[in-house]
C-alpha cells in the first residue's frame, strides 16, 4: 500500500508539471505565428527518439494544443460570409461546414433533395463549395452553375482535378478554383494538413478561404490540375489498391489481427492502422478513387502485373532473380529519394513534391 501511494503521488506531481508546461506552450502559440506541424515535429524528433516516445504521441499533443486556440480565430474574422456547400451533410462537406462556421460564416447546405431551393441557396452565396462523390461532381457543377451570380466563387474538393476544374471554367463565368484536401473527414481542423490548390480564374476571390486554412496551420500546395492528377495516380490510387488488396487478403485468410499485433513491429502496427482506417471509410469513396480515371486504372493494372511477376519468382524460388529485382529498386530509391528523406521525421517525406507553378495566390 505505501508503494502504491508513493507511486500515485509521483504521478500526480508529474501531471501537475505537464499541465503547467502545456499551459505555457498554449500561451506561446497564442502570442505568435505558429510553425507548421512538420517543423514542430522536426525540432524535437531527436529528443523523441532518444526518449523512446513515438512521434504520433507528440503529434497528438501538438494537435490538441492547436485545437484549444481555434475558437480564438473567430474573434479575428470581421465580416461573416455567405457560403453554400453542395453535399454539406456528407462527412467531408460537414467538416468544411464546421470550419467555416467556427469563424463566424453563415453556411447553408444543399443536398440532393434540395434543388427546388437552389436559387435561394446558391444565387446569394459568396462561395459555393462542391463536395459530392467523384462520379457526380461534373453533373452537379453543370446543374449548379446556372444559379450562380458572376461574382460567386465556385470550388470543388474532389480528388481528381482536371475534369471538375475544366467543367467549372466552362460552366461558370466567375471565380473558379479546384481544391483537394489530402486528408479524411476524421481530422478536427486544418492544422498539419495539406490541401492541393489548382488555380482556375480570379484567384483573389479565394484568398480569404486560403488564409483561413493557413491560419489554422494548414499547408497549401499549388499546382495545375493536370500535374495534380498525374501525381495522384501514385500518391492515392495505387496506395489505395495496395492497402485494399492487403485488407481483402487478411479478411479472406481470416487472420487473427489482434494476435499478430501482440508480437508485431512498429511498422506492421502502423500499416495495420492505415488499412483499418481505409476500411472505416465509405466503400463507394474508396472504389471511386481507384476507378476515377483511365490513368489510375492503367497504373493499378501495371502494379498488379508487377505483383504477379514477383509472385511467380517466389513460387519458383528464384532467389537470384528476386535479389536482382530488389537491387534495382534499391538503386532507384537511393538515387531518387534519399536526398529528400528525413529519417526521424517521416511526416516530412511528402514535401518532395512541390510543383513550381507561377501563380498570384498568396501562400
Amino acid at each position: 500500500m505505501p508503494l502504491k501511494s508513493s507511486y500515485s503521488d509521483r504521478l500526480k506531481k508529474t501531471d501537475q508539471r505537464l499541465i503547467a508546461l502545456l499551459s505555457d506552450r498554449i500561451s506561446l502559440l497564442a502570442a505568435s505565428e505558429q510553425p507548421s506541424l512538420d517543423e514542430q515535429l522536426a525540432d524535437v524528433a531527436p529528443l523523441l527518439a532518444q526518449a523512446g516516445i513515438p512521434e504520433s504521441v507528440w503529434a497528438g499533443v501538438l494537435n490538441s494544443c492547436h485545437t484549444t486556440l481555434i475558437p480564438k480565430y473567430a474573434t479575428n474574422h470581421v465580416t461573416p460570409r455567405q457560403i453554400t456547400i453542395i453535399g454539406g451533410c456528407g462527412r467531408m462537406g460537414n467538416l468544411f461546414k464546421e470550419q467555416f462556421s467556427l469563424v463566424g460564416n453563415n453556411v447553408s447546405v444543399l443536398e440532393s433533395d434540395d434543388w427546388e431551393y437552389a436559387d435561394q441557396l446558391l444565387s446569394q452565396a459568396e462561395l459555393v463549395l462542391v463536395s459530392v462523390p467523384i462520379e457526380h461532381t461534373v453533373d452537379v457543377i453543370k446543374r449548379a452553375a446556372k444559379y450562380l451570380a458572376p461574382t460567386t466563387a465556385l470550388c470543388d474538393i474532389t480528388s481528381i482535378k482536371t475534369q471538375p476544374t475544366q467543367a467549372m471554367l466552362e460552366q461558370h463565368s466567375g471565380p473558379v478554383m479546384g481544391l483537394h484536401p489530402m486528408f479524411g473527414p476524421n481530422v478536427k481542423s486544418f492544422f498539419g494538413q495539406k490541401i492541393v490548390v489548382c488555380p482556375g480564374r480570379n484567384d483573389d476571390s479565394f484568398q480569404w478561404f486560403l488564409d483561413l486554412i493557413k491560419s489554422q496551420g494548414g499547408e497549401l500546395i499549388v499546382c495545375t490540375p493536370e500535374e495534380h492528377d498525374r501525381i495522384m495516380v501514385i500518391v492515392q490510387a495505387t496506395q489505395h489498391f495496395c492497402r485494399f488488396s492487403l485488407g481483402v487478403f487478411l479478411a479472406q485468410a481470416k487472420i487473427d489481427i489482434q494476435q499478430t499485433l501482440t508480437m508485431s513491429t512498429s511498422n506492421y502496427r502502423q500499416e495495420i492502422d492505415i488499412v483499418k482506417r481505409l476500411f472505416s471509410q465509405n466503400p463507394h469513396l474508396c472504389v471511386d478513387i481507384m476507378l476515377a480515371t483511365e490513368e489510375r486504372c492503367d497504373a493499378i493494372s501495371f502494379l498488379a502485373d508487377t505483383y504477379s511477376r514477383l509472385a511467380k519468382l517466389v513460387a519458383m524460388k528464384d532467389r537470384d532473380a528476386l535479389i536482382q529485382e530488389f537491387e534495382k529498386a534499391q538503386n532507384f530509391f537511393e538515387e531518387k529519394i534519399n536526398p529528400f528523406i528525413q529519417p526521424l521525421n517521416p511526416m516530412a517525406i511528402q514535401r518532395d513534391f512541390q510543383p513550381k507553378i507561377h501563380t498570384n495566390i498568396s501562400i
